[in-house]
């Protein structure tokens, strides 16, 4: 397996304190994914197969009734699910978002985190596989404990161009 750039960073910060590991991951994340920076995301922790993201409901990604907006809500749901995969998938591969399927089935309340994360056998499948495709669990969370969003992403991959 050509382990790629992203996860080798990842991997060289692991012995980090945590505030500095995740300092060094949302900055990294917030360069390369130009959106999520500008919506606020941040990186709370990685193990290398699961991730927990976080939004602040601030003035910049609230809705008219001053919770985080729905496509805030998703972007979250996105990167966190995007950022997993793509520390898995060899260097070689190129990940891309086939489909999300976003249900908001509740008033959210305050900040979110979202934790997504990938099984032994999903990661095997990216490993050994030239082209696929897998769901990635996500599970989104505000301040109160609730899911305000249910969530199914469908990531592929495909070799990337030579």
């Amino acid at each position: 397996m050509k382990k790629n750039p992203l996860r080798k960073f990842v991997d060289s910060i692991a012995g980090h304190p945590d505030w500095l590991r995740r300092m060094y991951l949302t900055r990294m994340f917030r360069m390369k994914v130009k959106f999520a920076g500008t919506a606020g995301l941040d990186i709370l922790d990685t193990d290398g197969q699961s991730v927990t993201f976080a939004i602040t409901n601030r003035r910049k990604v609230q809705n008219h009734i001053g919770g985080v907006h729905a496509a805030a809500m998703s972007l979250l749901a996105e990167s966190a699910t995007g950022f997993i995969v793509g520390i898995n998938l060899p260097g070689d591969k190129l990940p891309l978002m086939k489909r999300m399927n976003i249900n908001y089935v509740k008033r959210a309340e305050g900040d979110l985190t979202a934790k997504a994360w990938l099984t032994d056998e999903q990661v095997q499948q990216m490993e050994n596989q030239d082209k696929g495709e897998i769901t990635v669990a996500v599970t989104v969370t505000d301040e109160a404990g609730n899911q305000p969003v249910e969530c199914e992403m469908l990531w592929a991959w495909i070799p990337k161009k030579k």
